[in-house]
Formats: structure tokens, C-alpha cells, sequence
């Protein structure tokens, strides 16, 4: 690497005062300032490597079932979050409702539900979160994107709209002092990031960045229109310990701002980019009609030669996902080769300051919700398509 006018520090994973760099175990990073920029270049952790971290063999707890009462029914539990007196609170979409669970599991209240008086739910719900104090924020989709807060017992305290140009806006989380992360619709390919304070005033910008490849398409009509490519890059944001990051799957890159939209921090990590290949496209009509497996047979023909002619991106996406957890760590979801089984997950763990630990590897067809000190909440969905918020024990 080369660095104009600045002094690059080698630094590595584990203290090394004068031993020989090559006897030394773990990735190595470099890093150096920019501008005012920290910047961290890291190496890949070795194949077959992993951190001395462990999720337990089985969850200590599971909510939902294929059978029961109404509160353990789940559809679409899009988001669920561990409150800090041991309840779960479960975001489930498909009823406009949050349930609220006790540390065993066992349903205690369910707030929300669908209609437009106060403190029900107009659209749809992403996700819940605590907010500051003993308060939790609910957040959905739509334009103006609104937010609720309800109080430790779920009585509705009050809503508000993040609201700028009535542009299309995503929440992505918020922060312990009350900032929300949210997106923009740019035009074109791009989404703006943003931060907004906790009464829903503007704060920041973070920048214009891409979230898809498209191609162009003629829909109903005859009228024209643009698809994603098959393996599109995509645009992946959250909130880790006091900034804001961002980062583009087309590289593996992430990018940390200041909540006044100042870049305080770039990561990076080393990552050879993999050329789609002619059995990438046969896996991806593969899935694509197992998406559509339930539909009529000529739709299915039409999906087919859709899925067929979908151009492929040029290579694969560097990542696939990106969350922070309570220790101010940075877990990357690597991406999923396709057609390649796994035993799980693999993400790469970064420390608070963006250098790389080592892979962690968490459940099978988990999907990962949020990352405690000591656990790991997340839905998962089994043969029979049951949903359940599953919390796994996380030793470090």
C-alpha cells in the first residue's frame, strides 16, 4: 500500500512488542490517518479459523410455535429486541402487533395492532427497539416514515414523522442518545443516509450512495421500467457505539460518520472479488422457482424465461450484511456462495476501533436480530415454514 504524506503503523490483533511478524497468530491491520480520517486496512482471518467465542448447542429460549395460542402464532416477527429488565419484545408485521415476552418466553401484553387511533399501527412495522429511558421506539415504513413511542408497559406516549421533501424513508435503528438512522429515496440508484434527533428533526447527512444494479425492463402495458440484476449490490447501515456507518456490498468497505455527518472512520478488509459464473445463473432461476413454487404452470414458464434473461452482476457482493453489538463490536455477515452449503453464517468480527478479530459462525437458517453481551436474539423459520424469535447464549 502507499500513503502520501502520512505515517503508516503496523498494528496487530494481540500484543507483539519486538517478536518476528510472521510467528505471530491472528489477522494483521494497518492503519493510518487521512485528512483527519482513521483509516484500518485489515487481513482476511485464515480459512477455517475462528474466534474462541461460542454460541451455545440449543437457544435458552424460543417463542412461537406451530400450534397454540394466538400470541405465539407468529407471522412475518420482523424485528425482536431483549429489554434490560430479561422481556422480549417481538415486532410481529403480520398483525400490525408488538408482543411482549417475559425472559422464559411466555407472553405477557400485546400492544399496537391495525388501525390509525393512537397508538395503533397505519403501516407496516419494522422493527422495535428500547429508547432512552426505560421507553420503546417502534418504527415502520412508509413516506414520512413514522415512528411510536410507547413506555416500559406499553402505553402509547406519542408519535411523529420524519418528514423532508415527503421523500420514501427506512429506519435502520437508533442510538443510545436517541438519534435515528433513516434512508431517502434519491432518484435513480442511490438512497441518502441520514440522522435525525429524537423529536423527529433533521440532523445530518451522511451522504448519496448506491443500493442496486438495475437493468432495464418492459412491464404491463408495454410501459418501461428497471429490475435488479441478479446478485445486486445492496446498501447495508446501522448505528455502532456513537457513529453511524455505511457501507456498499460491492466492496468490502465500511465507512463510519459522525452523527453531524462528519466521516469519521474507514474499515476495510482484504476480499478478492469472485466473477459470476454460468452455474451462479443456474442457481439463481433455481431460486427464483422456488420462490414461485406455488404458482399456476404458465406463470411458472414466464418466471423461468424472466429468470433466465436476468442479467448477472459482475461479481458477487464482497458482504452480505453488517450489525454492532453491545460491546461496540462490528459483525460483517460474509456472503453466501451459491449453491455452497455451510454449517451456518459466517461473519467477520470487528473491535470498536474497526480492527478485525476473527469469524464467528452462528446458527442455521437463523436470521440475526441483535447481539448482546452475552446472547444472540434472532427468527428463524423451519421445514414447515413455522416462524420463532429464538435467543442463544454468546460466550466470548
Amino acid at each position: 500500500m502507499k500513503h502520501s504524506n502520512m505515517v503508516a503503523v503496523v498494528a496487530l490483533g494481540v500484543l507483539a512488542s519486538k517478536q518476528d511478524l510472521g510467528a505471530i497468530q491472528g489477522p494483521q491491520y494497518v492503519e493510518h490517518d487521512s485528512a483527519g480520517v482513521r483509516i484500518v486496512e485489515n487481513e482476511r482471518p485464515a480459512d477455517g479459523s475462528r474466534l474462541a467465542w461460542r454460541i451455545g448447542p440449543e437457544p435458552s429460549v424460543t417463542i412461537g410455535t406451530v400450534d397454540g395460542d394466538e400470541p405465539y402464532l407468529l407471522h412475518w416477527a420482523v424485528g425482536a429486541s431483549r429489554l434490560p429488565d430479561g422481556r422480549i419484545v417481538v415486532a410481529n408485521s403480520g398483525t400490525s402487533e408488538i408482543r411482549s415476552f417475559d425472559a422464559s418466553g411466555i407472553h405477557l401484553a400485546t400492544w399496537g395492532g391495525r388501525g390509525e387511533g393512537p397508538g395503533e399501527i397505519s403501516s407496516d412495522l419494522l422493527t422495535v427497539e428500547p429508547w432512552a429511558g426505560d421507553s420503546i421506539i417502534a418504527m415502520f415504513s412508509g413516506y414520512g416514515n413514522e415512528v411510536s413511542i410507547y413506555d416500559s408497559e406499553g402505553r402509547f406516549g406519542r408519535s411523529f414523522r420524519m418528514q423532508r421533501a415527503e421523500r420514501y424513508r427506512s429506519t435502520w435503528g437508533v442510538g443510545t442518545d436517541g438519534s435515528i438512522l433513516a434512508t431517502a429515496f434519491a432518484g435513480g440508484n442511490d438512497l441518502v443516509v441520514e440522522t435525525w434527533s429524537g423529536d423527529g428533526t433533521f440532523s445530518a447527512s451522511l451522504g448519496q450512495h448506491p443500493f442496486r444494479e438495475v437493468y432495464q425492463v418492459v412491464g404491463p402495458g408495454g410501459r418501461p421500467g428497471v429490475a435488479p440484476v441478479a446478485y445486486s449490490l445492496d446498501l447495508v447501515a446501522g448505528l455502532w457505539g456513537g457513529l453511524a456507518f455505511v457501507g456498499v456490498t460491492s466492496r468490502y468497505e465500511i465507512r463510519a460518520f459522525q452523527v453531524d455527518g462528519t466521516l469519521a472512520r474507514i474499515v476495510r478488509r482484504e476480499h478478492v472479488p469472485r466473477a459470476t459464473t454460468s452455474r451462479d445463473r443456474d442457481h439463481y432461476v433455481e431460486q427464483q422457482l422456488v420462490l414461485w413454487a406455488d404458482a399456476p404452470p404458465d406463470q411458472l414458464r414466464g418466471i423461468r424465461e424472466s429468470a433466465e434473461a436476468t442479467p448477472l452482476a459482475k461479481t458477487l457482493p464482497a458482504f452480505h450484511s453488517a450489525l454492532a453489538d453491545a460491546a461496540g463490536h462490528l459483525w460483517v455477515r460474509e456472503y453466501d456462495i451459491p449453491g455452497e452449503r455451510s454449517r451456518g453464517p459466517l461473519w467477520t468480527v470487528f473491535d470498536p476501533g474497526g480492527r478485525v478479530l476473527g469469524f464467528v459462525e452462528t446458527p442455521r437458517r437463523f436470521r440475526v436480530l441483535e447481539i448482546g453481551v452475552d446472547y444472540i436474539l434472532g427468527r428463524a423459520v423451519d421445514d414447515l415454514g413455522v416462524e420463532s424469535i429464538q435467543l442463544w447464549p454468546l460466550e466470548r
